[in-house]
Formats: C-alpha cells, sequence, structure tokens
C-alpha cells in the first residue's frame, strides 16, 4: 500500500490488519519501508496465574495429629 493511501486510510487499514490478522507492507515511491503487523497476543503468565482464586481455611502449617498409612 503506498504511503500516501495508508496515511489517509490509516485508522481503517489498522482495524483491518488486526481484524484479518495478516501483515500488510507499506510502500514509498514502488519501495517498501515498513510492515504493519498484528500485535501476538502473549498468553498468561504461568507463574502466578491463579492468584487470588483460593481461600485458606484454618491452619495449613501445623503438623496433623494423623498418622498416614504412608508413614509405615
Amino acid at each position: 500500500m503506498p504511503a500516501g493511501e495508508f496515511k489517509a486510510r490509516c485508522l481503517a487499514v489498522m482495524e483491518r490488519v488486526a481484524r484479518e490478522r495478516v501483515p500488510l507492507v507499506i510502500t514509498k515511491r514502488g519501495r517498501a519501508v515498513a510492515k504493519l503487523v498484528p500485535v501476538e497476543e502473549e498468553p498468561p503468565e504461568l507463574f502466578g496465574y491463579m492468584a487470588g482464586t483460593i481461600e485458606i481455611l484454618g491452619d495449613v502449617v501445623s503438623p496433623l495429629d494423623v498418622e498416614w498409612e504412608a508413614a509405615h
């Protein structure tokens, strides 16, 4: 797409690139000068992903007064 056309239709072109997920090369005097690409969405960070989704009830640190079968 020529730079002048891109300048005139910039917002609509950006919307199309985002929607269709297809890069667009912008030219000046027939020579490629820039490429408009859709942003790649990053997956959520694994560490801390579930922070704030549970509630601790009672003491989860002190030892239990129950013997486990695995202890034998």
